[in-house]
């Protein structure tokens, strides 16, 4: 997708309209560091900016660049038809929105507020009952990316609604910007699993790095192999991926008896580094559960059978 506008040789006032169409104006609400740096990023984008925040004086470097500051959260959202909002939290982005009800309607509301698939779902019949546009997003990126082509963001929700505020939502990721359906929950449900992926993938390098700083080896000695080998793991990403959706799982690399023995190896050097074991042997009693339903002779892929089964072990320790 080009994220390049053309740029006119000169502009005439029959081009005006087209060009304020192009950029419709936004509000934000909630100038915590993500929500300035979304700020920042429509209004340098061209976009007439208008922001709020319970604490004034955070929009001071937004206003200092030419965002208008609303006085309240009401004349924010007057302000534009398009409304974006990021709060700590989803009961506090409720507790503000839930009031401004009839001034959102016929508004599309863009929630950026991390929460749970089922509080998405539940505020967009609440924004659906009201006349109130609605999608929901999940930002992958930390707020200096914004902006940028590192950054992506998720969105869902009515397709309609997203092509229409897709112009303004290129400016805070111009490279990563995607619907994902029309499902409100589908947003979270995808930033839970990447960042599972992402805390996976760490804790799994640092219990590397300790094993081999047992030995003496600095962790900035190991990271480019890690890196190395998490490129070869995408192939295996890619390849499970596929025999998931089939529902078979053919060994074509490795059998998970293979995996099996190698797991064992990796327990005993952290015992004898003296490197807790909990995460290696968490691994291993996947595996091990997967070969007592009858999946020794399956690729890794199989495992996902395991991630299915509910864990009534956790489920009655978190509940007593």
């Amino acid at each position: 997708m080009s994220t390049q506008r053309p740029t006119p040789t000169h502009t005439t006032t029959a081009d005006q309209p087209a060009a304020d169409a192009a950029r419709p104006a936004v509000s934000v609400l909630g100038l915590g560091l993500m929500g300035q740096a979304l700020a920042a990023a429509v209004l340098s984008a061209g976009h007439s900016t208008t922001v709020w925040n319970r604490t004034p004086s955070k929009a001071a470097d937004l206003v200092t660049s030419g965002a208008t500051l609303a006085p309240t959260a009401h004349e924010a959202v007057t302000a534009s038809d398009l409304v974006i909002v990021c709060l700590t939290e989803y009961d506090a982005a409720r507790a503000l929105l839930e009031p401004l009800a009839d001034a959102l309607r016929d508004r599309t509301l863009i929630n950026l507020t991390s929460g749970s698939s089922a509080q998405a779902r539940e505020f967009a019949e609440w924004a659906a009952e009201r006349g109130i546009g609605y999608l929901d997003g999940a930002i992958m990126a930390i707020p200096p990316v914004i902006g940028t082509p590192h950054a992506f963001i998720l969105y869902a929700g009515e397709r309609a609604r997203y092509e229409a505020a897709e112009p303004a939502l290129r400016a805070l990721a111009p490279a990563g910007t995607t619907h994902l359906g029309a499902d409100h929950g589908l947003s979270s449900l995808y930033d839970v699993a990447l960042l599972g992926l992402m805390w996976g993938t760490l804790n799994s390098f640092l219990h590397g790095a300790a094993l081999l700083g047992s030995a003496g080896v600095p962790a900035t000695e190991f990271a480019p192999f890690a890196n190395q080998w998490l490129a070869s793991v995408t192939g295996f990403v890619s390849a499970y991926a596929t025999q998931i959706d089939a529902g078979a799982y053919p060994a074509d690399d490795a059998k998970i008896d293979t995996h099996l023995a190698t797991m064992d190896h990796l327990i005993h050097e952290s015992e004898a580094s003296g490197i807790p074991t909990a995460l290696p042997h968490f691994v291993k009693d996947l595996a091990s559960r997967a070969i007592a339903a009858g999946h020794g002779t399956s690729s890794y892929a199989a495992l996902i059978e395991q991630f299915r089964k509910p864990d009534t072990t956790h489920s009655t320790a978190h509940s007593a």
